[in-house]
């Protein structure tokens, strides 16, 4: 079945919401005057209702469909009333409404509150962004696995093809150059509409990436994954964009970090598949297999992603990059400084747990996984700071302390190391929502896919610089540890470019940021 990849915009909550029945709640409870005033108000937290009369309340905006709510008073003893409370609805979020079901029913058995609970967004969202969010969630599973799967199996192939740290680590330097694709296919974002460029790397990626499970050598794995890497790449930026173009300004970086949850998912799965490796030498071409399972998801996504709102009211004139040099290049030396370090400490790490600490394939897995998973508190922590108390002081303080608890881990041995490695993990990926929505605010509609792959692709240079000197640095010091310690500097001058030359953009509209994305008044 051919992907619909045609500009039309497919109506929200299609498809696998208007074949899952209305959820129906209804709660019973005895409550005095100030408590059925409560009850009888419009909500005003997850949803935005309308009072329609006679106990009828409707939605007019949330994340949700066929939203009625209906409340029926009986008097009682005193001055009590006996309440009989009937909420009908359907969230709007595709593939993963199971996962925010249960928080959402409780949420609205109770009283409407002015605070959303902790697991939502701090600005309510509407249907269409809670939508493609849904949407871009599964994108980002994909990415995830994609970006991953070169840097996870190296360590394998190089034992297979018989290649040390400094070849390793020119291979994955190799494989960052398809960030110079990726340049040219987030700017046919800026042109074509970022639904297009999404369906066409993910089915790009997946497609490619199988090619490396049939590579005869380490160069031969490196050639095929540059194209592969280069569409992940891509995938990865316009997912941030639109989320970024969609989503009301109070909840940028919240979204950011449900799209980096889903993304580290994707890792983990390649994570946790590494225990194939133990099955022999060739063990690790078999991760290379799986991207061909998600082709077939990508019909569901085309029919279910509309075009972002912002591109379709785009203002007509493109704006100039000059105009925008100053931010263009704060970013991208932030990303070049960043990745100096985060690269190779993602590469490398598998290779210092499977030589110096002589872990199988299986336990580097079980590590992943274990020193991993809290990583989540963190980005969740980070995206509701970054929305609620601003970008640069989350930022600043996690990208620092998170490089240095990964030097630490490098030097460490028994539970010291998965101790390390759990705080690093969860402390640097704090970082990401306060961070990664720089690189889609900063820059105007026509601009953002064609800024955003200069930034990545500064980014990839950082990443090749970092992997090759710690490559060479390892094998001159006899020491992953020491090469990180030195690299280690990259994320300490961000830390101070953040505080001191970030604008602080939480809350702001992206037209705020970028007036030439404001329509002229009609005359």
């Amino acid at each position: 079945m051919p992907l619909p990849l045609g500009p039309q915009a497919p109506s929200v909550g299609s498809d696998d919401d208007h074949r899952r029945a209305v959820a129906r709640l209804v709660t019973h409870c005895q409550v005095d005057a100030d408590g059925l005033e409560a009850i009888m108000r419009a909500r005003t937290d997850l949803l935005l209702e309308r009072d329609c009369g006679a106990g009828r309340f409707e939605a007019i905006e949330g994340p949700v469909r066929n939203y009625r709510r209906t409340v029926v008073v009986t008097p009682a003893a005193g001055d009590d009333h006996e309440v009989v409370q009937t909420v009908e609805f359907a969230l709007t979020v595709p593939y993963f409404w199971w996962l925010f079901y249960f928080p959402f029913r409780r949420a609205l058995a109770r009283p409407a509150s002015t605070v959303a609970p902790w697991w939502a967004p701090p600005t309510r969202l509407d249907a269409q962004a809670a939508s493609v969010l849904g949407s871009l969630g599964l994108l980002a599973i994909m990415a995830g696995y994609l970006n991953t799967l070169f840097t996870q199996t190296i360590a394998f192939a190089g034992q297979e093809f018989h290649a040390g740290d400094t070849a390793q680590g020119i291979a994955g330097a190799v494989v960052r150059v398809g960030g110079l694709v990726a340049l040219v296919v987030a700017s046919v974002a800026d042109r074509r509409g970022r639904r297009l460029v999404l369906l066409w790397s993910a089915a790009a990626g997946c497609a490619l990436a199988v090619t490396g499970g049939l590579a005869p050598s380490l160069s031969w794995l490196t050639t095929s994954q540059v194209l592969a890497r280069a569409f992940a790449t891509a995938l990865a930026l316009v997912i941030a964009i639109m989320a970024a173009e969609e989503v009301p300004a109070g909840a940028r970086a919240y979204s950011v970090s449900l799209l980096a949850m889903a993304a580290g998912f994707g890792a983990g799965l390649c994570v946790m598949s590494l225990r194939l490796a133990d099955l022999g030498v060739r063990g690790w071409r078999l991760l290379y297999v799986f991207p061909v399972v998600a082709l077939p998801l990508l019909v569901g996504v085309g029919r279910r992603l509309p075009e972002s709102r912002r591109f379709t009211d785009r203002v007509p004139e493109r704006a100039r990059m000059a105009g925008h040099g100053h931010r263009l290049w704060l970013l991208a030396g932030a990303g070049l400084l960043t990745n100096l370090f985060f690269a190779p400490q993602s590469q490398f790490a598998n290779r210092y747990l499977l030589a110096d600490r002589g872990f199988s394939g299986g336990k580097i897995g079980l590590f992943s996984v274990v020193t991993s998973t809290p990583a989540v508190i963190g980005i969740m922590a980070g995206g509701r700071l970054a929305d609620t108390h601003g970008r640069r002081r989350v930022g600043a303080f996690c990208i620092a302390v998170g490089a240095l608890f990964t030097v630490l881990f490098f030097f460490s041995r028994g539970w010291g190391s998965w101790a390390w490695a759990m705080a690093a993990m969860t402390v640097s990926n704090a970082s990401i929502p306060a961070l990664a929505v720089y690189g889609p605010e900063l820059f105007p509609t026509s601009l953002r896919g064609r800024a955003n792959g200069l930034v990545a692709v500064c980014a990839l240079s950082g990443s090749a610089m970092g992997l090759v000197a710690a490559g060479v640095l390892s094998d001159a010091f006899s020491s992953i540890g020491a090469a990180m310690a030195c690299l280690a500097i990259g994320p300490a001058v961000v830390a101070v470019l953040v505080l001191t030359r970030y604008p602080e953009t939480a809350r702001r509209e992206l037209e705020d940021l970028n007036p030439e994305d404001r329509r002229p008044p009609d005359p």
